[in-house]
């Protein structure tokens, strides 16, 4: 036994001291004695169901086809970005991590080029949708990989609409507003969060902005924020809170309107199928009045139109491969293993019509068909926009957004600023990070 360990021991070192020695002040065993480790940071899923798909049955499969270790770790998507910035300020961290929106372009020089990947996956599945290509690249070269854009809808009681006079969901802000104030008067007011929270609020104020005609910037860069039409959404939206909101709901987390929901004290609130998912998960326990299941009275519809149009931002997740990973060829290797139809598709089921792919082939899978009240999320990655319109998304945009300027915008107006201070405030937090 001694011998064979030592002929062996010899073999590794290639028979010569000098290579023994240059094994040994790399401070690593010979990649012979390592096992490969990703170690993978994502959010933890509002589809709790997605979670344990992927511990107990994908990252399992994935780690015998690939002989890779996959370490999951899930944190709330509110603390995703500061463990992010602390691990490219150290250098040290997980290896693929999740980011949203724009992050991409904060975290760009610190992420590993992912080009060949999205580019044989987009071949391969009828392509990228733009709002996914210009958020996770720049220049040709992808930062991030696609993953999913999570459809920001309205979900609403239908039985409480149609009791309010309304039959069908309104289509423009004036209408909603009067749906609203009837609906309150009932006891039963819209719910909005204002809060620093990354999906629910910016997924409002952004279209809200640009459905009155507000833009943050001009196509060269330049910050028109204050303009005419982002004071009269800021009027409006004053009048709408007041008239039709449930004002407590002023300071949710991306979790409290789901729970304002489920409860009955609000007829309605903008959200991923969160809600839907759940009522279906446990329909014995959310029930209306009568004893009915509360998902059959359940159903979505995009934001209404203003006199700028209909628009929608929906939360686009993606990964990204740090530089500091010292195990950029594995995780490459992991991401081109889920991203394989067979396997991604497996993921895309479980998420009930939550989540939306990067990639028109699956417009035409049978889960927006199976569950019509799912439909209006099938079209959310093709009609998504990105923060920083009219001007490109880029990493000025993703600060805007990282530090909530539109959304506190509307917020302080609620809360009592007059618009033309807050519109004026907003303004001038944009033309610092613009320059």
């Amino acid at each position: 036994m001694a011998r064979t360990r030592r002929r062996r021991l010899l073999r590794l070192a290639g028979g010569g001291a000098a290579s023994m020695a240059a094994i040994l002040a790399t401070g690593r065993m010979p990649a012979l004695a390592q096992q490969r480790t990703v170690h993978w940071l994502k959010w933890v899923d509002y589809v709790p169901a997605s979670d344990a798909l992927l511990r107990g049955e994908m990252l399992p499969e994935a780690e015998r086809a690939l002989g890779i270790r996959i370490a999951l770790e899930t944190a709330n998507g509110n603390d995703l970005q500061p463990r992010v910035t602390t691990s490219i300020r150290s250098g040290a961290g997980p290896d693929l991590v999740m980011a949203f929106n724009e992050q991409t372009y904060l975290y760009a020089g610190g992420a590993v080029d992912l080009t060949d990947i999205a580019q044989s996956v987009a071949q391969a599945q009828g392509g990228l949708y733009p709002y996914a290509r210009a958020t996770c690249s720049h220049g040709g070269r992808f930062m991030a990989m696609p993953w999913a854009v999570i459809g920001s809808m309205i979900v609403y009681r239908r039985s409480w609409f149609e009791e309010a006079g309304a039959t069908s969901f309104p289509t423009s802000w004036p209408a909603y507003r009067d749906v609203a104030k009837r609906l309150k008067a009932r006891g039963r007011p819209i719910g909005q969060t204002l809060a620093h929270t990354l999906g629910d609020a910016p997924a409002f104020a952004y279209p809200f902005l640009w459905s009155w005609g507000g833009m943050e910037i001009d196509p060269a860069g330049k910050v028109i924020l204050n303009s005419a039409a982002t004071l009269e959404s800021v009027k409006f939206l004053q009048a709408f809170w007041k008239d039709g909101c449930d004002e407590r709901g002023f300071g949710w987390d991306d979790t409290g309107n789901n729970r304002a929901f489920l409860s009955q004290s609000i007829s309605a609130t903008l959200n991923g199928a969160s809600i839907y998912i759940e009522s279906l998960r446990q329909p014995e326990r959310y029930r209306t009045a009568d004893g009915t299941p509360m998902n059959r009275d359940m159903m979505h519809a995009p934001l209404p139109a203003g006199p700028g149009g209909q628009f929608g931002m929906h939360l686009l997740q993606s990964n990204m491969l740090m530089k500091y990973s010292q195990n950029q060829e594995a995780a490459k290797e992991f991401l081109t293993w889920i991203h394989a139809e067979k396997n991604f598709e497996k993921w895309f089921v479980s998420q009930k019509g939550f989540s939306t792919p990067c990639t028109e082939t699956w417009e035409g899978h049978a889960a927006w068909t199976n569950d019509p009240v799912m439909a209006p999320f099938k079209v959310a990655a093709k009609l998504g926009q990105a923060p920083g319109r009219a001007g490109p998304p880029d990493a000025r945009a993703a600060e805007a957004l990282s530090k909530y300027v539109i959304s506190d915008m509307y917020a302080k107006a609620v809360q009592g600023m007059p618009a033309e201070e807050a519109v004026k405030w907003a303004d001038g937090r944009l033309g610092k990070i613009y320059g």
